[in-house]
């Protein structure tokens, strides 16, 4: 058993009743395109935020992950809002497989194809793969994921990936470096004290956050001309 990234987004842990998009990852998307929405539903008589919960599991994940998977006290823990920051670790740590903690495979969306994009936080995994920087993608799905397997049925043919449930994990997995991401298109800007929080309960001390701001979510004192900076978003 070789080298392992441990990278794991907070988008795993969030349930929506909202439509899911595909979001450009920029300053705006994590914090204005939020603001929008919620003025969105607000006008529709809707609360954005009842549309989300987190789930329990992040009461007991860190327990769970060290069942399975042999972490040092001082193993580098890198927090980003982008997913991208997976592939850089994975290639600098000269990992050999990445266990992905995620509501996306980010495999690359439109086949083989999308391989040959630029590399993005939609088709980092599927880069590491191609480019052979690793050997194997295990993928283990958020309950809330609604993305399956058989979606990347061209990618799964060519390399190795594993889609796992907890129960199938090995035990003892080196973990030579971990990724938490935020995923802030994706994830509500209230969850971020949890966030925080999920990071402090690793237990983990050696933290290097990169390009990362807590967002201020405030929507009592915004005044209209705010609001319609928002709305153009």
């Amino acid at each position: 058993m070789g080298k392992c990234l441990l990278s794991i987004d907070w988008d795993y842990f969030i349930c929506s009743k909202a439509s899911e998009y595909s979001y450009i990852e920029n300053s705006k998307s994590i914090l204005d395109a939020w603001y929008k929405r919620y003025f969105i539903f607000r006008k529709q008589g809707k609360d954005l935020q009842r549309l989300y919960s987190l789930s329990p599991e992040i009461r007991d994940f860190w327990m769970k992950v060290k069942q399975k998977f042999a972490i040092e006290p001082k193993v580098k823990v890198y927090i980003s809002d982008s997913h991208v920051i997976s592939y850089k670790v994975a290639k600098e740590s000269r990992c050999s497989e990445v266990y992905l903690f995620d509501a996306h495979a980010d495999l690359g969306y439109g086949g083989l194809a999308s391989l040959n994009f630029e590399l993005n936080c939609a088709n980092w995994l599927g880069k590491l793969l191609k480019e052979k920087i690793i050997q194997r993608a295990n993928i283990i799905y958020s309950p809330y994921a609604f993305e399956k397997p058989h979606d990347f049925r061209e990618i799964n043919a060519i390399y190795d990936v594993k889609y796992l449930r907890w129960e199938n994990i090995p035990t003892g997995i080196e973990v030579v470096a971990v990724h938490i991401c935020r995923s802030g298109a994706w994830t509500p800007p209230w969850y971020d004290a949890n966030f925080l929080n999920f990071i402090q309960d690793s237990g983990l001390s050696n933290i290097e956050f990169i390009d990362f701001k807590v967002r201020n979510w405030n929507t009592r004192d915004i005044n209209l001309s705010q609001q319609i900076k928002y709305m153009l978003a």
